[in-house]
C-alpha cells in the first residue's frame, strides 16, 4: 500500500504540474492579452505613448512579461556606485529622436540597449518631445524599456519554487530592536489571564506565529504561507489563499484587548497583525492600541470565507444525494423494467439531456413561486432559506448519477454466478440483495465519497454563479470575466490538488471496505 501511495501521489504531482502549465499555456499565449483592458476605464482614455506605456506596465503586473524601465536602470547604477548621482539627470534626458541625444546620453542608452538584448529582451524606444525621463516617469509617460515575455518553464519553476514561504526573523528589514521568537501561555490577546498559548515573533511579517482562539479549527498558524498567486483585479494585491479563507459580510464587533491593553469593541482581529514599517507613529489612533509596527489586521466579519460557503452547501448537498440517490437506485434495480423504474429511468435522462444552467434556472424560477430566496445575499446570510435553492441544484445531478450508476451495478450483479449459487442455497431475495447484491455494487459508489466531500470545497461553478453565491465557484467565474489570471491559476490549482487526493483517498477507502482489493500484490 505505501509503494502504491508514494507513485500516485508522484503521479498526481506531475499531474498539478502539467495541469497548471496547461492553464498558463492558455492564458499567457493563447488568449490575446489586451482582453485585460476590456474593462478598464483608464485605457480607454489615455493616448498614444502613455497607452503603450500604460499597457506594457500592466502585463508585466498581470504576469505576462518582465519589463525594465530605462530610468529604473539609471538608478540601479546609481545604488551600485557605477552612475553618480548628480550625472543621472544628465543621461537621463532623452531626445525625441536617438539623433537628437547627447553622446553621454547615447553612450547610456548603447549600454542599456546592449545588456538587455543580450539578456533576449526586446527594447522599445518611442518618440516624444524633449524631456528628461524623470518627468517621464512621474507622469506616467517613461518611452525607454525593455521587456520580454516569461518563458513558461522560468514561469513555473518561479510559481512552484515560491510557493510555500515561512516566517522568519529576517522579514523585517528596517531596524525593529531584539529579534526574537517566544513562547507564552497566557496570549495578551486575551488580557494576558487566560491560559491560551501563542508563538509570538519580533521581525517576523505577523506577530502571532502560532494562536489558539474559538473559531473552528480553534488552533491557527501564520509560520507557513502557501501563496498560489496574487489578485490583480477581483481582490487586488490579496493572495488566493486569503481570498478564498477570509471572512466575509458585514463587519462584527467583539471585545477587543490591543497590545497597549486599551479594550473595546471593535472588528479588528489582532491575531492577524502584520508587520507595516513605520505605521505606529502615523495617527494617534494606531498610538492608542499598538506598541510597535505590526498594525495591519484582518477584520473580523460576520459571514463565512468563500471556501466555508462553498463546502457547508456542497457537504449538504452531497448528503442529500446520497440519502435519496442510494435507496431509489436500489428500488429501481429490485422493480427493473417496472413503474419505479421507469419514473427513475425518466429522471436520470432528462438531467442528462437537459443542460445544467437550464434546469438549474428552471428549479430557481419554481423556488420563487414557493417565496424561496433565488439571491444570496450577504447581509441576510443568517437565513436558512438562501441555501435551499443552491443545494437542490446541486443535488439534483448528484442524485441522477448515483441512481444511474447503483442501478447498473446491481443489475449486472444480479446476473453473476454467485447470486444464482446463493438462490440454489435457499437465500431470500432480500437476504441476496442487502447481504450480497448491494454491498459488491455499492463498492464504485464508495470510491466516488472522499470526491463528493472534497469536490464540496471547490463548489459548484455554474450554481453558484447564478445565485450569487459568495464562495471559490462564483470566484473563478468572476475570474475568468475579469481577466484576472492569479485567481485562474491558483484556484485551477486548488481544483486540481483536490481532485488528486480524492482519487487516492477514494482507492484508500474502497480496499478499507473491500478486502479482496489490494494495492500491494500483483495479480496472477
Amino acid at each position: 500500500m505505501t509503494k502504491y501511495l508514494l507513485k500516485r501521489l508522484i503521479r498526481g504531482a506531475l499531474s498539478i504540474v502539467v495541469v497548471v502549465a496547461i492553464i498558463m499555456i492558455l492564458i499567457y499565449t493563447l488568449i490575446d492579452r489586451k482582453n485585460i483592458f476590456a474593462q478598464d476605464a483608464y485605457w480607454t482614455k489615455v493616448q498614444s505613448n502613455q497607452k503603450i506605456v500604460y499597457e506594457f506596465t500592466r502585463w508585466e503586473e498581470y504576469g505576462y512579461l518582465d519589463l525594465v524601465m530605462y530610468t529604473d536602470w539609471l538608478n540601479d547604477l546609481v545604488k551600485s556606485g557605477d552612475l553618480a548621482a548628480e550625472d543621472r539627470d544628465k543621461v537621463a534626458t532623452i531626445g525625441k529622436k536617438a539623433e537628437n541625444d547627447t553622446a553621454e546620453v547615447t553612450e547610456y542608452v548603447r549600454r542599456f540597449t546592449e545588456y538587455y538584448k543580450s539578456q533576449g529582451y526586446t527594447v522599445k524606444r518611442l518618440e516624444a518631445r524633449m524631456m528628461t525621463a524623470t518627468k517621464y516617469l512621474n507622469g506616467g509617460k517613461e518611452y525607454l524599456f525593455a521587456y520580454r515575455d516569461k518563458p513558461l518553464t522560468n514561469r513555473l519553476w518561479k510559481y512552484f519554487t515560491g510557493m510555500i514561504t515561512v516566517d522568519n526573523i529576517h522579514y523585517v528589514e528596517e531596524d525593529i530592536g531584539e529579534r526574537k521568537i517566544t513562547f507564552t501561555l497566557h496570549d495578551p490577546a486575551y488580557g494576558g489571564d487566560k491560559f491560551a498559548p501563542a508563538i509570538m515573533g519580533n521581525g517576523t511579517k505577523h506577530k502571532y506565529l502560532l494562536y489558539f482562539d474559538n473559531n473552528f479549527p480553534y488552533i491557527h498558524q501564520n509560520l507557513v504561507t502557501l501563496n498560489i498567486g496574487l489578485s490583480y483585479s477581483i481582490n487586488k494585491g490579496i493572495d488566493i489563499t486569503n481570498t478564498m479563507n477570509d471572512p466575509q459580510g458585514k463587519q462584527e464587533q467583539r471585545d477587543v484587548i490591543y497590545p497597549t491593553g486599551l479594550r473595546e469593541m471593535s472588528a479588528d482581529n489582532v491575531h492577524t497583525a502584520t508587520y507595516v514599517a513605520e505605521s505606529r507613529d502615523k495617527s494617534v489612533i494606531t498610538q492608542e492600541r499598538f506598541t510597535d509596527d505590526y498594525t495591519r489586521v484582518v477584520l473580523y466579519k460576520s459571514g463565512f470565507s468563500k471556501i466555508g460557503y462553498s463546502f457547508i452547501i456542497g457537504i449538504i448537498s452531497s448528503f442529500l444525494a446520497y440519502f435519496i440517490g442510494i435507496p431509489i437506485g436500489v428500488i429501481m434495480a429490485r422493480n427493473k423494467d417496472k413503474l419505479l423504474d421507469k419514473i427513475g429511468t425518466f429522471y436520470i435522462i432528462f438531467i442528462i439531456a437537459v443542460p445544467s444552467l437550464a434546469y438549474i434556472f428552471m428549479f430557481r424560477a419554481i423556488g420563487s413561486l414557493f417565496g424561496l430566496p433565488t439571491t444570496f445575499m450577504m447581509e441576510d446570510s443568517g437565513n436558512a432559506l438562501m441555501y435551499v435553492l443552491p443545494i437542490v441544484s446541486l443535488a439534483l445531478p448528484s442524485i441522477a448519477g448515483l441512481m444511474r450508476w447503483l442501478r447498473r451495478y446491481m443489475i449486472d450483479q444480479m446476473n453473476s454466478d454467485y447470486v444464482k449459487f446463493a438462490r440454489s442455497g435457499g437465500l431470500s431475495e432480500n437476504e441476496i440483495f442487502s447481504k450480497h447484491i448491494l454491498k459488491n455494487a455499492a463498492i464504485p459508489i464508495i470510491h466516488g465519497i472522499p470526491g463528493a466531500i472534497l469536490g464540496s470545497v471547490v463548489g459548484g461553478i455554474i450554481t453558484e454563479r447564478v445565485y450569487v453565491v459568495p464562495g471559490t465557484g462564483n470566484l473563478l467565474t468572476s475570474a475568468i470575466s475579469a481577466y484576472d489570471n492569479g485567481v485562474i491559476v491558483g484556484v485551477a490549482l486548488f481544483y486540481a490538488t483536490l481532485t488528486v487526493v480524492s482519487i487516492i483517498l477514494g482507492d484508500i477507502l474502497m480496499a478499507m471496505f473491500d478486502p479482496r482489493i489490494s494495492f500491494s500484490t500483483k495479480a496472477r
